[in-house]
């Protein structure tokens, strides 16, 4: 509390410019406290500035209130509609209440404007897996890997999706090309444990779950894994039936 009345008897003496970039390096060092009375300080001085509702409504959603970054996200997009920034904030708002139709909408609003969107292709993936969709989101986290070539997490969603489809021996090929290439990469060490174990290659699995639990001890969580990591359904339960005997 102390901390944000500071910021705000400070963002008083600040030009709008200064004020601005106070406000935005206070969201990216992730003090949501001290942004928020800071945005509301820009808008106060310059209600129109598109990217400034835009980035309130981010800090909104970073601080629980997806209902508030919604409807920022919507002035942003009133005053600029052109720009694609705010409809794949607000896709990420409406993400988090489950409004699978409003998410798509506006992600593919972006990619009818550039289809090699891989931030917007990368999130259609998750609302597609998150229908239960995961031919649609395997086609669609494959695209974002391949329009951005070192987004690691597109390419692990697509060999999850894979593993999902029952092509092991595709998800398997993904995975370890992952691992040789990002050998602390949490996502795909877990997931090749899952894989592994579902085909009874019990000891290597062990090994890489060493790994992996030790780079991201949230992989060992189910709810975690299904609905913030959004893992598939058959991932989660191969990875959850290694972890209940490596347990005993």
């Amino acid at each position: 509390m102390i901390a944000s009345l500071l910021a705000v008897v400070l963002a008083v003496q600040l030009s709008l410019p200064q004020l601005f970039d106070q406000a935005l390096s206070a969201s990216r060092e992730g003090r949501f406290g001290d942004a928020l009375p800071l945005w509301d300080q820009v808008l106060e001085l310059a209600p129109t500035d598109a990217s400034a509702w835009s980035n309130r409504g981010n800090v909104a959603l970073a601080m629980g209130d997806p209902q508030a970054a919604i409807a920022n996200q919507g002035r942003a997009i009133a005053l600029d509609p052109e720009q694609g920034d705010p409809h794949l904030n607000r896709g990420t708002a409406e993400e988090s209440l489950g409004q699978w139709d409003a998410a798509e909408a506006d992600y593919r609003w972006i990619l009818e404007r550039d289809p090699t969107d891989a931030s917007a292709l990368y999130n259609l993936g998750n609302v597609q897996g998150s229908r239960g969709d995961w031919l649609a989101a395997r086609t669609s986290f494959t695209a974002a890997a391949d329009a951005r070539p070192s987004f690691a997490m597109a390419r692990s969603s697509a060999a999850l999706a894979a593993f999902q489809l029952g092509d092991l021996v595709e998800a398997e090929r993904q995975l370890r090309n992952l691992i040789r290439r990002y050998p602390l990469f949490a996502d795909a060490r877990a997931g090749l444990t899952s894989l592994l174990w579902q085909r009874g290659a019990a000891g290597e699995a062990e090994s890489h779950w060493a790994a992996a639990s030790g780079l991201d001890p949230r992989y060992r969580q189910s709810e975690w894994l299904s609905q913030i990591r959004r893992w598939p359904p058959e991932p989660v339960h191969a990875l959850e039936s290694f972890l209940a005997l490596a347990s005993r």
